[in-house]
C-alpha cells in the first residue's frame, strides 16, 4: 500500500469517527438529563433508593463519558496518521519540510557537519528524522555526529532491517509521539531533581505531617461548629500555617524542577507501553525492551504515576490549593509521593529515556530505507588492523538527490597515504562528489543504510575544510579561517598516525584566499606534508598544474576529473569520476551567458 494510499484511508477513517463522536453527544446529553430527571424522580418517592441509583448514575456516565472520549481520540489519532502518510509523500519527491531540520544540533567547529549538510533545511537529518521527542532527535543527532564503532553499527544495521517492514508499528508510535510538546530544558531540570536531597522523606514530622493534617483539621472544624468562635478556630490552625511557611521555599525549588516535565512523562509513557506491548528480535531492539519491561511494573506504568504525581503537585498554580493545604498539606503530601518514587526508580529513568530515544533514531533510519530501497547496508572490513584503511562503492550517490537526477560513481581507495586530486570545470560536480562520499562515510558510521549498490569501508574519521568563512567577531578573513582549519586537520592526521582512527579528509579549493603562485605553492606543499604523515583523502581544485604531481609521488596522488562537453552553445554535464586531469573549460561560455562581454 503507497503512502497516497495510506493517507487516503486513515483520513476517512477519521472522519467516519468524528461523525460518530457528533453524533453520539447527543446520546450524552439526553442521558446526563434522563438520569438526573430520573433520580429526582425517584428521590421524591424513596431518598435512599434514589442515592444509590444516582451512584450507579454517575458510574455508567463515567463509562459513557470515557467510551465517547476514546472515539474522538481515535479519530484525532487516525488523522495524525493521515498527516504523516502525506508528509512521506512529500518526502519522495525530496521535499522534507514537514520534518526538524535539526538546525539547534549544528557545530560550525565540527570536522564536518557544515560541510557534509548535516543540519539545516534540506540535510540529512530532515530527510529522514521521524523521532518526535526532543530526546528522539538528539539521539539522531548524535548518530550523525559521533561514529560508532563496529559492533554497534552491526547491531543497529541488524534493528533497522527488522524496523524497515514494521510501517504500521512505526508509524503508530509516530503518531503517538506527534502529542509530545517536551523541552529538553524542561527534561534537564528534571534530571537534576533526581539528584536533589530529600525534603520530606526521611524527616519523621514531615513524614507524619500530611497524614494526620486532615483529622487535626476535622477536629478543629467540629470544635468551631459545636465549641469555639471562629477566632480561636484560626488559631488552632497555626500549627498548619507555621509548616507550610516552613516547607514553602523548599517545595517552590522541587516544584519548580518537576512542574513543566509532566505532560512530556505522560507523552513519553504512552510511547514507551507501544515498545512494551510490541515483540522484537534483533538484539539492539529486544534489548532496548527489555529495559522498559524487566521491573515490578513496565516503565510506561512508573512514568505515567510520576506524570500523575507531578499533575497533582501543579496544583500549587491554582488559588484554590490553599485550602487543600490548609485541610491535608497537600503540597507535603506530594513531594513526600515525589521523593518515595524518586528512591524507588532514580537510576532506572535515565535507562527508560535511553530505550525510547534509541527507539525513535532507529525507527528514523528505517523509514530512510523503506523510502529508498535501492540504497544499501555498507560492509565494514577488518583491513584496519592490517595497516590499511579501504574505501569502496558501487553506484554511489548523494543522499540528498533526487533519484532521478542523481548520478552514480564507483569509487574506490585507500584513506591511508593516499590523496585523489579531482580537478574540472566550474560546476561539474566536484564539491557534490566530495560531500556524496563524506555523508555517505557518515551514514555508514552512524549504523544507516547508504546511497549505493555496494559500500565497504573501515572505520576512519571525516574531516572537511569546504565552507569556511570569516568571522566578524573575530576579525577573522575567510583565508586565515580556512588555515586555521586546515591546521585541525594536519593535527589529526599526526594524531592518528600514533594510532588513532584514521583520518578521511575532504578538501575543496584549498588556499582560494590568496594569489595563483602562493595558492599552488601552498596547496603542493600540504599534499606533500598529508602524504608524509599518511593522510588520505579527496583534494577537489582548479589548480590543473598540480595534477603534475601524480608522476612524482610514486603511487600516493592520483587524478581524477570530471568533464564538461559544450554541445552547440549549451554545456552538457554528466557528473562522472573519470581518470586523468580534465581538459575542459566552461567558464568564459558561462560569464557570456550572464551577459560578460569576453
Amino acid at each position: 500500500m503507497t503512502y497516497q494510499t495510506r493517507a487516503t484511508t486513515f483520513q476517512a477513517d477519521a472522519t467516519a469517527l468524528r461523525s460518530k463522536y457528533d453524533r453520539y453527544a447527543w446520546v450524552r446529553l439526553m442521558a446526563f438529563f434522563g438520569g438526573m430527571g430520573l433520580a429526582i424522580l425517584v428521590f421524591s418517592i424513596h431518598w435512599a433508593a434514589a442515592a444509590v441509583l444516582f451512584v450507579l448514575f454517575l458510574a455508567g456516565f463515567y463509562r459513557l463519558m470515557k467510551w465517547h472520549r476514546g472515539i474522538l481520540e481515535d479519530s484525532e489519532h487516525r488523522e495524525r496518521l493521515a498527516a504523516i502518510n502525506l508528509a512521506e509523500v512529500e518526502a519522495l519527491e525530496h521535499r522534507f519540510g514537514s520534518f526538524p531540520d535539526g538546525a539547534r544540533f549544528l557545530k560550525t567547529d565540527h570536522p564536518n557537519a557544515l560541510d557534509l549538510d548535516l543540519f539545516g533545511p534540506h540535510s540529512m537529518f530532515q530527510s529522514c528524522c521521524r523521532a518526535t521527542t526532543a530526546i528522539g532527535q538528539e539521539r539522531l543527532a548524535q548518530y550523525l555526529l559521533e561514529p560508532a564503532d563496529v559492533p554497534l553499527i552491526v547491531e543497529r544495521q541488524k534493528a533497522i532491517t527488522e524496523l524497515r517492514p514494521m510501517l504500521d508499528w512505526r508509524q503508530n508510535f509516530q503518531a503517538h509521539g506527534l502529542e509530545t510538546t517536551d523541552d529538553p530544558q524542561h527534561l534537564d531540570l528534571l534530571q537534576a531533581w533526581l539528584n536533589d536531597p530529600d525534603l520530606v522523606r526521611g524527616n519523621r514530622w514531615l513524614t507524619l505531617a500530611p497524614q494526620l493534617a486532615p483529622w487535626y483539621f476535622l477536629v478543629c472544624l467540629a470544635l468551631w461548629v459545636t465549641l469555639v468562635p471562629w477566632p480561636i478556630f484560626v488559631l488552632l490552625l497555626v500549627p498548619i500555617f507555621m509548616i507550610l511557611r516552613k516547607t514553602n521555599e523548599q517545595v517552590g525549588r522541587i516544584h519548580l524542577r518537576t512542574a513543566y516535565a509532566e505532560a512530556s512523562l505522560k507523552a513519553y509513557g504512552r510511547l514507551m507501553q507501544g515498545i512494551e506491548n510490541q515483540a522484537f528480535e534483533a538484539g539492539l531492539t529486544a534489548n532496548l525492551r527489555s529495559k522498559l519491561t524487566d521491573g515490578e511494573r513496565a516503565a510506561s506504568a512508573e512514568v505515567g504515576r510520576l506524570s500523575y504525581i507531578i499533575r497533582q503537585l501543579n496544583m500549587r498554580f491554582n488559588f484554590f490549593t490553599i485550602f487543600f493545604n490548609i485541610m491535608s498539606l497537600w503540597d507535603l503530601r506530594y513531594v513526600l509521593r515525589l521523593e518515595k518514587w524518586r528512591a524507588a526508580h532514580r537510576d532506572n529513568l535515565p535507562g527508560w529515556f535511553d530505550a525510547l530515544r534509541e527507539m525513535e533514531a532507529l525507527c528514523s533510519l528505517a523509514c530512510a530505507w523503506l523510502n529508498n530501497p535501492d540504497w544499501v547496508l555498507p560492509v565494514f572490513t577488518d583491513e584496519y588492523s592490517k595497516g590499511a584503511s579501504p574505501l569502496g562503492a558501487t553506484a554511489l550517490g548523494h543522499p540528498l538527490i533526487h533519484p532521478t537526477k542523481r548520478r552514480g560513481n564507483d569509487f574506490k581507495m585507500d584513506t591511508r597515504g593516499h590523496i585523489k586530486l579531482i580537478t574540472g570545470s566550474n560546476m561539474a560536480g566536484k564539491s557534490t562528489f566530495l560531500r556524496t562520499v563524506g555523508l555517505n562515510v557518515v551514514l555508514a558510521q552512524a549504523g544507516a543504510p547508504v546511497c549505493a549498490s555496494a559500500f565497504s569501508l573501515s572505520p576512519m574519521r571525516v574531516f572537511t575544510s569546504m565552507r569556511t568563512q570569516d568571522d566578524l567577531s573575530e576579525s577573522t578573513s575567510s583565508f586565515y579561517a580556512e588555515l586555521k582549519r586546515l591546521k585541525v586537520i594536519i593535527e589529526a592526521v599526526k594524531a592518528a598516525g600514533s594510532g588513532g582512527l584514521p583520518v578521511f579528509f575532504l578538501l575543496d579549493e584549498i588556499l582560494k584566499g590568496t594569489n595563483s603562485v602562493d595558492r599552488h605553492t601552498g596547496s603542493a606543499a600540504l599534499i606533500r606534508q598529508l602524504i608524509r604523515l599518511r593522510g588520505g583523502g579527496l583534494i577537489a581544485t582548479h589548480d590543473l598544474e598540480l595534477g603534475r604531481m601524480e608522476a612524482e609521488s610514486g603511487g600516493t596522488v592520483e587524478n581524477l576529473c570530471m568533464e564538461v562537453e559544450i554541445r552547440d552553445g549549451k554545456l552538457f554535464f554528466d557528473y562522472t569520476i573519470k581518470p586523468g586531469v580534465s581538459k575542459s573549460f566552461n567558464a568564459t561560455l558561462l560569464m557570456r551567458q550572464m551577459g560578460i562581454e569576453v
